[in-house]
């Protein structure tokens, strides 16, 4: 079970839950694949309302990697995200908001 407050996701593929969170290292392992120059950037260009199917995967990706599951992009591309399109791109937007969220 994932714990928001750890900025933990739950993303079921191919019908296994599994763990998502967007550690240091994942994160610097997205900047890398998405060519981002920085955080700042890398958020601003998610929000910023142009978000490829690309951006989903990568994003998804490294939060799967962050959580402890060594998958691989075209692993992923080949498996079944639980919701389809929209249920990635839902994850991945969880994702994203936990990692940047301050606790209260």
């Amino acid at each position: 079970m994932a714990v928001a407050l750890a900025g933990e996701v739950e993303v079921v593929v191919d019908g296994t839950p599994r763990l998502a969170k967007l550690t240091l290292g994942a994160l610097a392992e997205l900047e890398e694949s998405l060519g981002a120059d920085g955080l700042v950037a890398l958020v601003a260009r998610l929000e910023g309302g142009t978000v490829r199917s690309r951006d989903v995967l990568a994003v998804l990706v490294a939060g799967l990697r962050g959580g402890g599951w060594r998958v691989t992009g075209p692993e992923l591309v080949a498996a079944d995200i639980e919701g389809g399109p929209l249920g990635a791109a839902r994850a991945a937007a969880r994702l994203l908001a936990r990692a940047f969220a301050v606790p209260e």
